[in-house]
């Protein structure tokens, strides 16, 4: 892809990068470091441009609807009034582009994006190009995280043939759907060094008049190119390559990029990424003793800290925002997604087991309220996403990060209040300001702020340690910690009364599954039955909304209709491997929170129905979609990329194992030997590519623990003895609970368990690996000396 110009300070658009850590947020929504428009194609058109302002949807539209207005999606609907013929993905669009013999424009993007929203007031609800659109191309409007297996395919090909991808990710197809020129946003015009949108579009429809013949071989040539470059399989590989040797190079690559002032794992942008920080703790448990493994722990609880202190951390009302545009963590863009506090709400849990500082324990509570309060739909689900962009004040336009900064003035007049027993005059609002580093002309630095919408503004970001600003002013810690979080309550009252972002109230399996797990995991560790219950809500929405029982097949989307009741689209979004994999993943997770049998046995079948659906028996691993729901596709993936979500082939891996541990069915075991063997290639060429899979590997060949509790699940003595396994950082374990019923699920999936007997009638944990088990234990301190070891 083409930049024909010099990035303007501020990246501002949805990004796809391909490596990590250097530019690894492929799969992610993030904003690459230029947002001009880029185009790629597999002729040569390049094309370039630089954006303006988003929009929200009309709330008084003023024309006719076109068809979009009959979707459930937040980002189609946002479309529903564009003078553009849209048409959504499907048979009907595909035939009138085959009859009519016209190229097909598709527009991918999703209903927090900024620079979709962007692209919308600049082009799509421009009446010229809307005419341009209609009159030469079908034009097809795709929201990616309905149909993720779509937005795969194509940005595979925008990525082959350019620099990187990202949304909006505009392509375009031929009636077979074969991908022939795509790019990002574009500009509506023509600038000074730049192709615009309306050009583009007019050069595209005089090659495909003038020159289709060409435009339809190099498509071809390009898809076929794909196919070969995408393949992932066995070949004739036996086994999977050496976990040690993985680890150390996935883990070397981490430390050549590691950003030692402020961590983190890249300039700018930088992205949580929790699977780099899951895959460190790991690393560390298994190096405790040399000198890497102390680096790898220090790497991966600087980085949360410095984040949790950062202005990507919503101080006010907690949660994390999508990333940061500087290295220092401090002016983030705003929008907020599930799937981040999901994983990140896991992460400082661990940093809590790991640490035992309750700085971390603290974050994690943070980020689980926010989606309580926030993300939460009343029957237990989770929705998706809230935008970056809000208006400063009702009626005015959006802008982005309005709901979240704040002036000097604004915060002095919140906050008049003396403080008493400073060694100077000083109210409540002066000591936040001095704590949080805001500053009278703002602290946004104009490189970070090119349209100048946060001029004089403010994001809350840690300056200073609560020791150093108590003795700034001579005060006590406790009351300088009771004096913040005071101010902070008032801001959060005070913010109330602002027009909230754009909530995306879609609900998607995959996430919800990971959001299962943020609250199962943390419960666990923290203790906290109100969290597991939360988690538990979560898992009963998805099999009362987004399972289907007579196939056994999970639905992708559900959305939040009028009045808060629950739809679904017609015909429904059938599940992708994705939604498989975390929904097992939190319905694992769960089950050792909770020690409810019912998750398990529920996540066993949706393994099977997984196995069924996207299981390759000839190459081994996963595709990412059913070869039904892909029919017409160009190409069938396999996700190869642990980005800002791991990759669902990581994961599954990862549950195979755990399968395996729970049940001793030999075939979970067999499927997660033949995926590692099937990515061997991809990982050793890039194992910083695939953190969470090498995590799985280590896993694999180092066996996992079998920890068995035989006790009552209600008894105080059991609750002990889960408890102390919950407080340990122990990844590569399964947690099961044998209440002494030989009829019981656990014991018919695991004969041995009803060799192990309770010790003097007391809840007695066992330790068992390679068919192998310790002597009974029955005090918690004991239990954590063998799991020490």
């Amino acid at each position: 892809m083409s930049h024909l110009s010099s990035p303007p300070p501020k990246h501002k658009g949805e990004h796809k990068g391909h490596s990590l850590p250097r530019g690894s947020e492929r799969g992610s929504s993030s904003r690459d470091k230029d947002r001009s428009a880029s185009v790629s194609s597999s002729g040569s058109m390049t094309a370039g441009g630089k954006g303006g302002r988003s929009s929200c949807p009309p709330s008084a539209p003023q024309r006719a609807p076109n068809r979009l207005i009959n979707e459930k999606s937040p980002y189609l609907l946002q479309h529903a009034y564009n003078p553009v013929d849209w048409y959504p993905w499907g048979q009907e669009a595909f035939d009138k582009a085959r009859k009519e013999n016209k190229p097909i424009f598709l527009s991918v993007g999703y209903s927090t994006c900024h620079w979709c929203h962007v692209m919308e007031e600049e082009s799509f609800q421009n009446e010229e190009i809307s005419r341009l659109l209609s009159e030469d191309f079908v034009s097809v409007k795709v929201d990616r995280e309905e149909r993720p297996d779509v937005d795969k395919v194509y940005m595979t090909f925008v990525q082959a043939t350019s620099s990187g991808g990202g949304w909006p990710m505009n392509v375009w197809l031929t009636p077979n759907l074969q991908p022939f020129v795509g790019g990002t946003y574009f500009p509506p015009e023509d600038g000074l060094t730049r192709v615009g949108f309306r050009t583009v579009l007019l050069r595209i429809r005089d090659q495909w008049k003038q020159n289709k013949n060409t435009l339809l071989e190099n498509s071809q040539r390009v898809t076929t190119t794909l196919l070969a470059r995408s393949e992932i399989s066995t070949g004739d590989r036996q086994l999977p390559p050496s976990a040690a040797t993985m680890n150390s190079r996935c883990f070397q690559q981490l430390d050549e990029g590691y950003d030692e002032e402020y961590g983190g794992f890249a300039e700018a942008p930088k992205f949580p990424t929790p699977v780099i920080l899951n895959f460190l703790f790991s690393y560390w448990l298994s190096h405790r003793l040399t000198q890497d493994g102390s680096r790898a722990q220090q790497m991966a609880l600087h980085t949360l800290k410095m984040m949790a202190n950062g202005g990507i951390r919503d101080h006010v009302g907690q949660g994390f925002h999508r990333y940061s545009t500087d290295p220092q963590w401090h002016v983030p863009h705003f929008e907020k997604m599930l799937y981040d506090q999901a994983q990140l709400a896991v992460a400082y849990s661990q940093a809590f087991q790991i640490s035992g500082d309750e700085f971390y324990s603290d974050v994690a509570k943070g980020i689980l309220q926010y989606v309580s309060r926030s993300l939460t739909h009343r029957s237990g689900g989770f929705y998706c996403a809230e935008d970056a962009d809000s208006p400063p004040e009702r009626g005015m336009h959006p802008k982005e990060g309005a709901f979240y900064v704040w002036t000097i003035k604004e915060v002095q007049q919140l906050l008049p209040e003396p403080v008493p027993g400073a060694t100077e005059p000083l109210t409540s609002g002066q000591l936040l300001i001095k704590h949080y580093g805001l500053t009278e002309a703002g602290n946004i630095s104009p490189t970070q702020d090119p349209k100048g919408e946060l001029q004089g503004q403010n994001v809350l970001t840690v300056r200073y340690s609560l020791e150093l600003t108590a003795a700034r002013f001579g005060l006590d810690v406790e009351a300088v910690r009771t004096l913040l979080s005071a101010g902070l309550e008032k801001l959060f009252q005070a913010r109330k009364h602002r027009p909230k972002p754009h909530l995306d109230n879609k609900m998607l399996a995959a996430w919800n599954g990971l959001m299962v797990s943020g609250y199962a995991v943390t419960g666990a560790v923290l203790g906290l039955d109100k969290l597991v219950g939360c988690a538990t809500n979560g898992a009963k929405f998805l099999k009362r909304h987004m399972f289907d029982v007579a196939s056994g097949r999970l639905m992708r989307t559900c959305y939040t209709a009028s009045g808060g009741t629950v739809e679904h689209s017609n015909p429904p979004c059938w599940g992708f491997l994705e939604d498989y994999a975390f929904v097992v993943r939190g319905l694992l997770d769960l089950y050792e929170a909770s020690q409810e049998s019912a998750w398990l046995e529920w996540a066993l079948r949706l393994q099977d129905t997984q196995d069924r659906l996207f299981w390759d028996s000839e190459g081994g691993g996963y595709f990412c979609s059913e070869a039904e729901l892909g029919a017409g596709l160009p190409l069938r993936l396999k996700d190869d990329q642990d980005g800002a979500e791991p990759s669902a082939n990581s994961v599954s891996a990862h549950n195979l194992l755990r399968l395996h541990g729970f049940t001793g069915h030999k075939d979970w075991m067999d499927k997660c030997v033949c995926l590692l063997t099937a990515f061997s290639e991809r990982m050793r060429r890039v194992p910083v590519a695939l953190p969470e899979m090498v995590r799985t590997l280590s896993a694999h060949q180092q066996t996992l623990k079998q920890i068995v509790i035989c006790g009552d699940r209600q008894a105080k003595d059991t609750k002990a003895l889960v408890q102390c396994v919950h407080s340990m950082y122990i990844p590569n374990k399964v947690l099961i609970l044998a209440d002494g019923d030989p009829s019981s699920f656990m014991s018919r999936q695991l004969p041995f368990l009803s060799t192990l007997r309770r010790l003097e009638d007391r809840a007695t944990a066992y330790v068992c690996e390679n068919q192998t088990c310790s002597l009974p234990i029955t005090e918690p301190c004991e239990l954590r000396k063998l799991l020490h070891q």
